[in-house]
């Protein structure tokens, strides 16, 4: 039976949309729990949700003009996290516009569904998720996340550790605390949207936060961190992929399981010595001023 089994997963990794979904898995695997490292360190977990009513206003608006719904989505969300940033003052500055943007988002999505006559139901299913239907330009956005976000953490390692471990202090530091800030946010913005069509927007979690609550868990510093999310990552994304096949079930929510199981996993480990990545993390890297 599981020999049977094996060789239908080997035939459908023949399939061109299949190896395409997988490739895209590893692409996300490599940038996006990176982003996911972001979120928890400054804090803003709310974000996955208003970018996932961000997107869909942007999904409504491409519906609506005949445009590419996924690239309105992106868009959308470069816009919104690029807008966001100047009422960051304060990490709590940071929670609070979320919150003020996922209110505005749905508002205007639902406005325009309406006025428009979108199907409504259509705009929706995206959001779903459609890891089979990923095409050239999902492949494209996602591999230069899986370029720039690496490149970005490892050329401001210093600059980073600081801005999550202490807002005040970078500031202090010399380090340009607003522009380093709208950039973080726009990448996760647009990380967000782009790993809408591999799990849906309900299940990002599983492609970004989960894997660096695992990481931060064993990691002593933000590069080790970094590097275990991203391990973690590539782990979740293949083996929950692999799974889906063989079980003929959803890849997303097969996805998130296979990633709450490792944070589970990891979490029943005995807590080490320096169970606060943020101390640590600051410490790595320490001032050149």
């Amino acid at each position: 039976m599981i020999a049977v089994a094996a060789a239908d997963v080997g035939e459908l990794l023949q399939l061109v949309p299949v190896q395409r979904a997988g490739f895209a898995l590893l692409l996300a695997a490599v940038g996006l729990p990176v982003i996911g490292v972001v979120i928890v360190g400054l804090d803003i977990m709310p974000v996955r949700f208003a970018m996932m009513h961000v997107a869909l206003l942007g999904i409504a608006v491409g519906l609506w003009t005949g445009l590419d719904p996924m690239l309105c989505a992106l868009v959308a969300c470069a816009l919104a996290g690029a807008g966001v940033a100047p009422l960051a003052r304060t990490p709590d500055g940071l929670s609070g516009a979320m919150g003020l943007l996922m209110s505005l988002a749905i508002a205007a999505a639902l406005l325009v569904l309406a006025v428009t006559g979108v199907n409504a139901s259509g705009a929706f299913a995206l959001l779903w998720g459609s890891i089979l239907s990923v095409g050239t330009a999902d492949l494209v956005v996602l591999g230069l996340l899986a370029v720039a976000v690496p490149a970005l953490f490892w050329w401001r390692r210093r600059d980073l550790a600081l801005l999550l471990y202490d807002r005040e202090l970078a500031h202090c530091s010399g380090v340009p605390v607003r522009g380093l800030t709208l950039v973080l946010l726009v990448l996760v913005a647009v990380s967000v949207a782009g790993a809408i069509k591999l799990t849906g927007a309900l299940l990002v979690d599983a492609l970004t936060l989960l894997p660096a609550l695992a990481a931060r868990r064993l990691g002593r510093s933000l590069t080790s961190i970094t590097l275990w999310a991203v391990g973690f990552g590539v782990f979740v994304n293949l083996t929950g992929f692999l799974v889906a096949l063989w079980l003929d079930w959803p890849p997303g929510p097969v996805l998130v399981l296979t990633a709450g199981a490792v944070v589970l996993a990891v979490h029943l480990l005995p807590e080490r010595s320096t169970g606060s990545w943020r101390a640590p993390a600051s410490a790595s890297f320490p001032s050149s001023h």
